[in-house]
């Protein structure tokens, strides 16, 4: 089943294709950069990368804008953020925080799949404050406490 994502492409965007899923079993919808010119990354730098489209997610839903697994084993390139996430009532342009973790200079090009965005459910909880907490085998470990690796 597919859900309905309502999308405006801004002017930068005009020629580019809408995010789509590359594959029939795709989690993922390739997000292109919308850049004018191509933009340099040095190696430990970060850069914002525009898609050029608005969106309005369904209600209880959220957009979680993920790396690509190419650009993260040959190039180092990841997203500072991961999972990014795109809220339903946000209404600004979607863009990427890019950071190049490689050895090498990356350069983001005009129409290059820079990231993929995964639609999911929200469950929204609701904080309810107590006296004691149930006991459990774990109790307060954390931080390797489950095991050595």
């Amino acid at each position: 089943m597919l859900l309905p994502i309502k999308v405006k492409r801004l002017p930068h965007a005009r020629d580019l294709p809408l995010p789509a899923y590359a594959t029939d079993g795709a989690a993922g919808m390739d997000l292109l950069a919308a850049v004018g010119d191509p933009v340099a990354i040095a190696p430990g730098q970060r850069a914002l990368i525009p898609t050029g489209l608005t969106i309005a997610l369904p209600e209880g839903h959220e957009l979680q804008v993920r790396p690509r697994s190419g650009l993260a084993l040959r190039h180092g390139i990841m997203l500072p953020n991961t999972p990014g996430t795109i809220d339903e009532d946000y209404r600004g342009e979607v863009q990427v925080i890019v950071i190049n973790l490689g050895q090498e200079p990356f350069t983001v090009t005009r129409g290059m799949r820079i990231a993929q965005a995964v639609l999911a459910p929200v469950v929204r909880g609701q904080w309810v404050e107590v006296e004691s907490l149930e006991d459990t085998s774990r109790g307060s470990g954390g931080f390797g406490s489950t095991g050595s690796a």
